[in-house]
């Protein structure tokens, strides 16, 4: 069975960020996204650039055009659900290479403006502002004169929050499929082995069973790089005796998972071995605090009192929870500064993180949210017998 949004879901979000332009006194808006931070137009067309970056231009009324470079015409033809006459290549969505293209019709902003059917352009929100780059900021601001631009992304962002059904399901799937890399490298990782053979394994099992691509830069690293936030795996070799952190996440009809927990061969220095077990307690202690209606801070606040009043405050980090859709992390964030409350189906990442001297440790699954508590999008490997290996 394929995981997919069905193509009329696109044009209903279109028509929802529509009325949010209006809404909010701007004529339009332009979004961007990059290969890598592809969500926002992804959103909108299902368009995922490869290479070069994209766009999608959004009147408040008329069409949306969706903005590509110059390579990538029969490609999104291909794949976005916007049709050939709703595609507009530009210039300034170009790989980073810069070539000059001679010979390629392309497009300029006031010409998207036509496209789309709109009248006159005064303001124009900018989504999509923490990766959009100069050259685009620059053709905007050269090719459109006399139009104010503005940030605009919480015009868009919180329309990511509230997942559909279809949406549900493809994150669902994503999870069975990373429960399936995760299994198999419990079964076969082995000392000796690099980390770049075990995210081989992880790899393997998640295109065999359904994945699309990985939800995020896999993780299996050990040692004192346990103790950093973020980190990418490398030839090091697997030994015993150290906590081995494994963050494993398919992607699934462009939405994302992640399963993390330490694991080790051998036996743990004591200390250790205290950090992983309360960071388990710490982790389904979270599950206890995700429900419809709650104020996001007071979680965030629950989380780091109890994790001071257990003698662990000079482990954490930062904040418990992290939204979860497209990206594996994304917007909201559970924070003791977020001001809103948390409302059924929106989706988040558990995010236990604990760091310690040269050792570090997360444990991490998806929830969606619900009247009275969440559903967990795994309830495996949630226990200390699933760690030690070997």
């Amino acid at each position: 069975m394929g995981f997919t949004i069905p193509k009329q879901e696109y044009f209903d979000r279109i028509a929802k960020f529509q009325a949010r332009i209006k809404a909010a006194g701007l004529d339009a808006c332009l979004v961007h996204g990059t290969e890598s931070d592809f969500a926002n137009v992804r959103y909108l067309t299902e368009y995922w650039p490869t290479f070069e970056q994209a766009g999608v231009f959004v009147p408040a009324e008329g069409k949306a055009i969706l903005l590509i470079g110059p390579e990538s015409f029969k490609y999104a033809v291909g794949r976005s659900v916007l049709p050939e006459n709703q595609i507009a290549l530009m210039l300034n969505y170009r790989e980073s290479a810069e070539p000059d293209y001679p010979g390629i019709p392309l497009a300029t902003y006031p010409e998207v403006v036509k496209m789309s059917g709109m009248g006159s352009l005064k303001k124009l929100g900018l989504v999509g502002t923490a990766v959009m780059t100069k050259p685009t900021l620059d053709a905007v601001a050269a090719q459109l004169p006399g139009v104010e631009a503005v940030p605009a992304d919480e015009v868009f962002r919180s329309l990511r929050w509230f997942k559909s059904e279809n949406e549900l399901n493809c994150h669902r799937e994503a999870f069975k499929v990373s429960e399936k890399a995760v299994e198999a490298i419990l079964n076969e990782m082995k000392p000796g082995m690099t980390e770049f053979q075990v995210i081989g394994i992880a790899q393997r099992e998640i295109y065999a069973h359904g994945g699309e691509y990985e939800g995020h830069s896999l993780y299996c690293f050990g040692g004192d790089r346990t103790s950093n936030g973020i980190s990418r795996p490398t030839g090091n070799v697997i030994k015993p005796g150290e906590i081995i952190q494994l963050n494993i996440g398919a992607r699934v009809g462009g939405y994302s998972s992640s399963i993390g927990l330490p694991v080790w061969f051998g036996d743990l220095p004591e200390e250790q071995f205290k950090l992983v077990e309360f960071g388990l307690r710490a982790h389904k202690y979270t599950f206890e605090l995700m429900k419809a209606g709650v104020e996001a801070s007071s979680i965030a606040q629950k989380y780091y009192d109890w994790g001071c009043a257990a003698g662990w405050k000079d482990y954490m980090l930062y904040g418990p929870v992290h939204g979860l859709g497209m990206m594996e992390t994304e917007s909201p964030w559970i924070e003791t500064t977020s001001k809103y409350q948390l409302q059924e189906n929106m989706t988040y990442q558990i995010d236990t993180f604990f760091t310690g001297n040269g050792y570090g440790l997360r444990w991490e699954r998806g929830c969606i949210i619900k009247q009275g508590g969440c559903e967990l999008l795994s309830d495996k490997f949630m226990s200390l017998d699933c760690c030690k290996l070997g």
